[in-house]
């Protein structure tokens, strides 16, 4: 059995909470949500600090020293477009639960982020695309076995590379839904492990109704063998929706109490 891996999304630069937190390197709102989600079912922290341009290095430093020391060397993917800021993060990243993960290469512009990733011992989150909206089936998978090929020539295993099939906003982009979906079928029959922004999914739609696309998607996708997503774990239905679908795809023993596992 492998359960799948949540990454949660809500240390992120964008939040005002958070921007204004890192701007002032104030540990506490940064704690707070880092420690919500894990008791919510992380299993791995999205740590997002923007371009950081200024101090990338010293605040990577600094947020992965924090959250780490605080909570258990919790696994983070390091999250920015500040490939410096990486590199500082990993000369104090602990992986005695699991490896960071870099967020995030493609086959395009984005390519020596696997490089980075490669050499400093980290995942890396592939991106299926050269940069655009992959506009078929065959170039989802074509984007993916050219990651893969560059990721295994820099001496990486071909579970350290998360593919990454680009979810996509339903709204307008309805028609596609299908073709991620075979994507990570896709992925799964060649052995290789899945990730993605879901919250892609529900962009646009009204508040009320985004949670039930999501959960939708996430089910469908677990049922094609999507390995981890990155989400909200503090939205009970998505979480439940996760645990729901570990058991019945008996990634997880059946037991009445699994919602509360």
């Amino acid at each position: 059995m492998s359960r799948f891996v949540v990454i949660g999304e809500r240390i992120h630069c964008i939040s005002p909470v958070i921007r204004k937190a890192m701007d002032a390197m104030d540990p506490e709102p940064i704690l707070k949500r880092a420690k919500e989600q894990i008791a919510a079912g992380a299993g791995y922290i999205d740590v997002n600090i923007g371009p950081a341009e200024s101090n990338g290095p010293e605040l990577m430093k600094w947020a992965v020293q924090l959250i780490q020391g605080e909570c258990d060397n919790i696994p983070l993917a390091l999250d920015t477009a500040n490939m410096a800021a990486i590199e500082a993060g990993m000369t104090v990243y602990n992986d005695v639960n699991g490896k960071a993960l870099v967020n995030s290469a493609d086959a395009g512009d984005r390519k020596p982020y696997l490089d980075l990733a490669a050499n400093v011992g980290a995942a890396c989150i592939c991106l299926c695309s050269n940069g655009s909206v992959p506009g078929s089936l065959d170039e989802i998978t074509g984007y993916c076995m050219e990651l893969l090929e560059h990721g295994l020539g820099l001496g990486m295993e071909a579970e350290d590379m998360w593919m990454d099939p680009l979810f996509l906003v339903c709204k307008g982009q309805q028609d596609k839904q299908g073709q991620i979906l075979d994507a990570i079928s896709f992925f799964k029959e060649n052995g290789l492990n899945s990730s993605g922004g879901l919250s892609n999914v529900s962009n646009g739609a009204p508040k009320e109704l985004r949670t039930h696309l999501d959960c939708a998607m996430l089910a469908m996708s677990m049922s094609r063998g999507l390995t981890s997503v990155i989400m909200n774990p503090n939205d009970t239905a998505m979480m439940n929706t996760v645990k729901t679908c570990d058991v019945l795809l008996d990634n997880y023993m059946y037991a009445d109490s699994w919602l509360d596992l």
